[in-house]
């Protein structure tokens, strides 16, 4: 059974008139004629009655009537997904991102495409940081990541700011009450970060003023997350460099603390392939231009 047999059936079936079903289906009426013969002879069935003067339903037309009419509305859906898909409409984007601030910058863009392309579905990767989300991008296997420069080969950016760190550390400690600490003042303290594997921009940052300073960080335990990696801040493990936007995070027993080098301390972007030819992308690329202007040019 071809497509085309069963937009043919339909029209007779709805006009129960030869003539005027091949002049909707703009084609000769010997050719509809032919098509139908071809439909009943694959289905070993009689579709039609056929008389001088009417045209009217087999109970085998009838009974077919429903599955054809449901085979055409998924074609027309299919048609419509497809030309959806083409313009960028409909599709898939897969995103990497990790940490708070890559959760602050993607439930507002998630929200702003869902009410403007609902047919655009973001899969969201969590706990993918920069190193990580920059050569799942390089691989093919996101779409769009939040990075920081520099990237690999063939990667774009859209820089959307600088983003400072501070000082999450226990309320009970010593330097709780600062207003601002200097990482020189935290040598011999015990650390928490990211494992090296994950490429945090924060654990290299931490590393590099620790190293300015004139120290090596003593890390005492790795946590998978901000999330974690804060309560283990609040249960006294030890104290931890995080980004400026953390500070929206309540957690009991947990103080944040401005650290004086932590100004500026990486640029914060969101990267995609060159070479991606992903029309959803285009459009969420659109809608991320228009929420997160660039502070500057890279």
């Amino acid at each position: 059974m071809e497509f085309r047999q069963v937009t043919a059936f339909l029209a007779v079936a709805e006009e129960l008139h030869f003539g005027r079903a091949a002049e909707r289906l703009h084609i000769a009426q010997p050719a509809l004629s032919q098509m139908i013969r071809a439909l009943e002879k694959d289905l070993d069935v009689d579709l039609f009655e056929r008389t001088t003067r009417r045209v009217r339903l087999t109970p085998a037309g009838e009974a077919l009537l429903e599955p054809a009419a449901a085979i055409g509305t998924q074609v027309d859906g299919a048609r419509r997904i497809a030309r959806a898909a083409q313009q960028g409409l409909a599709g898939r984007v897969r995103i990497g991102f990790g940490g708070t601030s890559g959760y602050s910058i993607l439930s507002r863009l998630a929200r702003e495409v869902g009410e403007r392309h609902p047919g655009i579905s973001l899969d969201l990767q969590p706990q993918m940081y920069c190193g990580e989300a920059a050569i799942a991008l390089r691989d093919g296997e996101t779409d769009l990541a939040i990075i920081s420069p520099p990237v690999p080969a063939g990667v774009e950016v859209h820089v959307i700011r600088q983003e400072s760190v501070m000082i999450a550390m226990p309320s009970g400690h010593e330097l709780a009450e600062r207003e601002s600490v200097s990482m020189g003042e935290l040598a011999g303290q015990p650390f928490i970060s990211y494992a090296p594997s994950h490429g945090s921009q924060v654990r290299e940052v931490m590393m590099r003023l620790a190293d300015d300073a004139g120290f090596l960080p003593q890390v005492v335990q790795e946590a998978p997350d901000p999330y974690s990696l804060l309560a283990l801040v609040g249960a006294q493990v030890g104290m931890a460099v995080v980004v400026e936007s953390s500070d929206h995070i309540r957690i009991d027993g947990v103080r944040y603390v401005r650290l004086a080098e932590g100004g500026d301390s990486f640029t914060l972007a969101l990267g995609w392939r060159r070479n991606n030819p992903s029309e959803a992308l285009a459009r969420v690329l659109d809608i991320v231009r228009e929420l997160f202007p660039s502070p500057i040019t890279t």
